[in-house]
């Protein structure tokens, strides 16, 4: 089975330094690496809405390069650093991004993630639709 990467063009220096895709299409599936809040710089917020809200950004941007919507995510993984601190937060966020058909979802409280200050990674699989009405 073929595959290819996606990268938009603000995430290709991070993917050349880290040797990593953005997403991979594989089949008639798209998986996203997972993603925090850190900014275009690199720069990671304070607050959480920030980091949530900048998460869902970017993937987004992932999305939108390989022609797909939020509409077209079909699981959500999420890893929470003081997930009981913010989920309500998160929650309301997440409603804003996402609507019905409501992607399957799991969360995940963990001790730390691999940026300094990163409350919240966020890593989605999408589908193209590539084999409907087949």
């Amino acid at each position: 089975m073929a595959k290819r990467a996606i990268i938009p063009p603000e995430f290709r220096a991070a993917a050349d330094r880290l040797k990593m895709s953005p997403a991979i299409i594989s089949g008639s599936h798209v998986f996203l690496t997972g993603v925090t809040g850190s900014n275009a710089h690199g720069h990671m917020p304070d607050d959480a809405e920030t980091q949530i809200r900048t998460a869902f950004d970017k993937i987004g941007s992932v999305l939108r390069a390989g022609g797909l919507t939020f509409q077209s995510i079909v699981e959500m993984t999420t890893y929470h650093v003081g997930l009981r601190d913010h989920f309500d937060l998160f929650d309301a966020i997440r409603l804003e991004y996402l609507g019905e058909p409501y992607p399957v979802w799991t969360a995940v409280e963990v001790a730390g993630l691999r940026r300094e200050g990163a409350i919240v990674e966020i890593r989605v699989i999408a589908h193209t639709n590539a084999d409907e009405g087949a």
